[in-house]
């Protein structure tokens, strides 16, 4: 039994890049894919893709490189875990290094990156931080 599926996403994404490789499979959950929406309207991943059924489905992510063969994401980082969770009001979400990054927060209307949270004025736990 896994007891932190988002970290598991998260190492499997840093594994993968590690050893260049172009895709990676995780198991499915709604978490998960809203996660990795949020990452692929800012161009962290190239595509994302369900594949199987019922209880076998996974998700099948494409993982995007610059030119000179370097990870897009250069840091993943879980800042909520089960053990300690982090929450964040709108008024205090906090500017993210020079905007060279961006935060991914669950809230209420969904899980949002924090200029999508912010400007709808939304505060909610943060995920994760990517670099």
């Amino acid at each position: 039994m896994m007891t932190d599926p988002i970290s598991d996403m998260i190492t499997r994404i840093r594994n993968a890049q590690a050893v260049k490789k172009e895709t990676v499979t995780v198991p499915f959950s709604n978490l998960k894919w809203n996660i990795l929406e949020v990452l692929k309207r800012y161009n962290y991943v190239k595509e994302i893709n369900k594949i199987g059924r019922g209880n076998k489905k996974n998700i099948e992510i494409t993982l995007k490189y610059t030119v000179d063969k370097l990870p897009k994401i250069n840091s993943l980082v879980r800042i909520s875990k089960p053990s300690r969770r982090v929450y964040v009001d709108y008024k205090k979400i906090w500017p993210f290094k020079e905007k060279s990054g961006l935060r991914i927060i669950s809230t209420s209307k969904g899980v949002l990156s924090d200029s999508e949270a912010k400007k709808m004025k939304l505060g909610g736990e943060v995920l994760i931080e990517i670099h």
